[in-house]
């Protein structure tokens, strides 16, 4: 079956509307996702004023594509920018090469390019998301507009009580734009701190509005498509229950009162309507990131750009209003998806995040790198075996936090105890002065891809590496 009626449905998100799960959610039978995704430049209408955004398909974010394990995504992409791009199939488990989510493929301007995502009989169930990954250009293509939802349904969105609530994706951008409309490109010191936005968008909206009914539920589907703003988000007088991380549904729902969004995350919540009817803001409260330094450690603090983090006041992501009331009181189910713990690794290995004098900006001056290198894309950093099951540890010694994010395979973060958290993540906070453990099993696909700095200033200015997966040690 072949279905391109996906497309309209971006529409209605990006106004900031319920979405509404089509017919064919879970017809039986794996089916062909085809739509058409053109990347381009041009005026379109952004927070209130005509701006000179990217976009895809003349849409800012992009249009939702939705899937089910089993299926084939298939995308005929086409390039009608000023400049080559690509695209990332941020937090699918698909393969690395060919034409499925290959971050080596350059498409030149004019040029098409036809993507095949077939996804595998077990792809888990989650809110992914499409962007640009052309190394040296990938913070300013996504400060432009570049980026797109993906839904893949599964036994999450079967459960009763998460079926029957309404749905909203809000894809969260910044920009700050000139006074002719056209986005400001930073300054070299702001890109080493990574970019933030002076107005913030959610579902392409400044302040959207998302209708719930008294005592009825919605789920909100985040992701973070900023290129460097952290998101600490808070909804006013409302508890968020998290049902779905990056790599899919949460064993049980958790209880949050405010929920830290890293760039390229993403998160699925549950919103009661619980209280006296009325509006309710989402909010952004302040989040220091740290700060940038001539040094690696955290004595350098502060030396070259200060801080990397805004510090202003909350600012109003969306609003909650309240409408009629809901037919009937539907508790949220205690128990999800279960998510297995795996198995010990065979291997543990140390990456070390770090400022590097070299492949950066500037006429290769000073860039970010990992383990003393920055990114070359033929050399291979790191060599895996399939079917092996690994522990990765990013040490952070600089003074502030990098979101490390991984291709293809997602992991679970193990705790202090030693023991693996119950969630699947491709995008893990390494706080400043800090260090985590990450667990993966190398699964179903062979080749190389990448992992990196999730700030994508930094990930442009070197802090990158190469992962090679093969069948043989």
């Amino acid at each position: 079956m072949t279905r391109r009626s996906l497309l309209s449905l971006g529409a209605s998100v990006g106004a900031g509307l319920v979405l509404r799960r089509p017919s064919l959610a879970f017809q039986s039978g794996p089916r062909i996702v085809q739509a058409d995704l053109e990347a381009k430049a041009g005026w379109i209408p952004h927070a209130g004023r005509q701006a000179y955004r990217y976009s895809y398909n003349n849409q800012v974010p992009g249009p939702l594509i939705e899937a089910r394990p089993g299926d084939t995504i298939r995308i005929r992409f086409t390039n009608s920018l000023p400049e080559e791009t690509n695209l990332h199939f941020h937090g699918l488990h698909v393969s690395p090469t060919g034409n499925a989510d290959n971050s080596f493929v350059m498409v030149a301007p004019g040029e098409q390019f036809q993507y095949e995502l077939p996804l595998v009989a077990n792809h888990p169930g989650g809110t992914f998301w499409i962007h640009p990954h052309m190394h040296g250009a990938v913070a300013r293509q996504v400060w432009r507009g570049l980026a797109a939802p993906v839904i893949v349904r599964a036994e999450l969105d079967a459960i009763p009580e998460v079926k029957a609530a309404a749905e909203v994706v809000l894809v969260l951008q910044d920009v700050t734009l000139g006074t002719d409309g056209i986005p400001v490109e930073p300054g070299f010191m702001q890109q080493m701190a990574g970019r933030e936005g002076s107005v913030i968008t959610a579902a392409g909206n400044v302040n959207p509005t998302i209708p719930i009914q008294k005592d009825g539920w919605v789920r909100l589907r985040l992701i973070n498509a900023s290129c460097s703003r952290f998101y600490r988000l808070q909804l006013e007088e409302h508890e968020l229950y998290q049902i779905a991380s990056d790599g899919g549904s949460l064993p049980a729902p958790v209880g949050l009162d405010e929920l830290l969004l890293l760039p390229g995350q993403r998160a699925d919540l549950m919103i009661q309507g619980s209280r006296a009817p009325g509006t309710y803001r989402l909010l952004n409260l302040p989040y220091n990131r740290g700060a940038t330094g001539m040094g690696m450690g955290m004595g350098m603090m502060g030396m070259m750009g200060g801080t990397a983090g805004a510090l202003s006041a909350p600012s109003t992501i969306a609003t909650l209003a309240y409408s009629r009331q809901a037919n009937r009181v539907v508790p949220l189910p205690q128990k999800l998806v279960s998510v297995a713990p795996l198995p010990p690794p065979s291997r543990v290995r140390s990456f070390t995040l770090g400022q590097s004098m070299g492949q950066g900006m500037m006429g290769g001056g000073m860039g970010f790198g990992i383990n003393g290198r920055t990114f070359d894309p033929s050399r291979v950093d790191t060599r895996v075996r399939l079917g092996d099951v690994e522990d990765w540890e990013f040490l952070n010694p600089m003074a502030m936090d990098h979101p490390m994010h991984i291709h293809t395979n997602a992991f679970q973060i193990i705790q202090p105890d030693g023991s693996a958290q119950p969630a699947w993540r491709d995008v893990v906070l390494v706080r400043a002065g800090d260090r985590v453990r990450v667990r993966m099993a190398f699964q179903d696909f062979t080749g190389k891809l990448m992992y990196h700095c999730h700030i994508f200033d930094h990930e442009d200015l070197g802090m990158m590496g190469v992962l090679e997966i093969s069948a043989e040690a």
